[in-house]
């Protein structure tokens, strides 16, 4: 009997082990599906229309889509400001939506592996150790926001509100950050994101690997020169080019452009 028992305990702690995931996966998709259907509250609507012209543009459908995501995305996450910075609704609202635009119609969790934003009242100074061999340097560097892998997203909120509420310019460091979160999905940020399907993968690197390079050459207006310092950050800068100025970008880039409407899902185009 106690020998029984013995064999046993591995399989039974194995399948309590598989249905305590499922039953929390489940439980998950049930506390989602009721925050994308929950009331938006009139008030951070408006902040919405006040400080983030993109929400504007977007079809009522999308707005109301955005707005279940925005729900989701400020329970499951958590906002500690930094330098005395204090977190209002408006704060959190509006790094909410500015992040949950990039998964607007993807179907992809949200954001996973990391919980915490931090946010300072403006720029601020990060310290940066260099090494060469045997050799360190230290140094520091005047940061707009961060992507730490696995880690916090940090962001100036100066930065914060001047992306959101010029949603021209190419230029939004919410968007930048969390698009590094989407390329770590894989565990590895290197600029190819988890794709919907295995098929896109040989185009995508193509594509991506060509005009990388040619960054890398030449200046462009379309995509901002900082994309040009890795695979990763030139995600990331296409990212919010995508998004800020889709008509440049598809204009000037039409085969990088098809990637990023595959992969978002979306035709900002057609906001326009």
């Amino acid at each position: 009997m106690i020998l029984y028992v013995i064999l046993l305990s591995p399989v039974v702690g194995y399948l309590l082990y598989r249905w305590g995931g499922q039953w929390l996966r489940a439980r998950k998709r049930k506390q989602r599906a009721v925050l994308m259907s929950a009331p938006f509250p009139q008030a951070w609507r408006q902040v919405l229309a006040d400080d983030f012209p993109l929400y504007r543009k977007l079809p009522v459908d999308l707005q109301r889509k955005l707005e279940g995501h925005i729900n989701v995305f400020l329970q499951e996450k958590v906002f500690v400001g930094c330098s005395g910075f204090s977190i209002t609704d408006e704060v959190r609202v509006l790094i909410a939506a500015q992040a949950c635009l990039l998964i607007l119609n993807t179907g992809v969790e949200y954001f996973p592996g990391f919980e915490t934003i931090l946010v300072y009242p403006q720029t601020y100074v990060a310290n940066v150790t260099e090494r060469d061999g045997a050799l360190h340097s230290e140094s520091v560097s005047a940061r707009a926001g961060e992507s730490w892998h696995r880690g916090p997203v940090i962001v100036a909120w100066d930065q914060v509100i001047q992306g959101a509420r010029d949603g021209r310019d190419g230029h939004n460091v919410v968007m930048h950050e969390f698009a590094h979160k989407l390329d770590e999905e894989n565990n590895r940020m290197d600029g190819l994101p988890i794709l919907a399907d295995r098929s896109q993968y040989q185009d995508w690197a193509t594509v991506l690997s060509r005009e990388y390079e040619r960054l890398c050459q030449h200046h462009d207006d379309v995509i901002d020169s900082y994309g040009a310092t890795s695979a990763a950050e030139f995600f990331a800068v296409v990212t919010e080019a995508f998004f800020e100025k889709p008509v440049q970008l598809k204009h000037k880039h039409p085969e990088l452009y098809q990637q990023f409407q595959r992969y978002y899902r979306l035709d900002p185009v057609l906001w326009e």
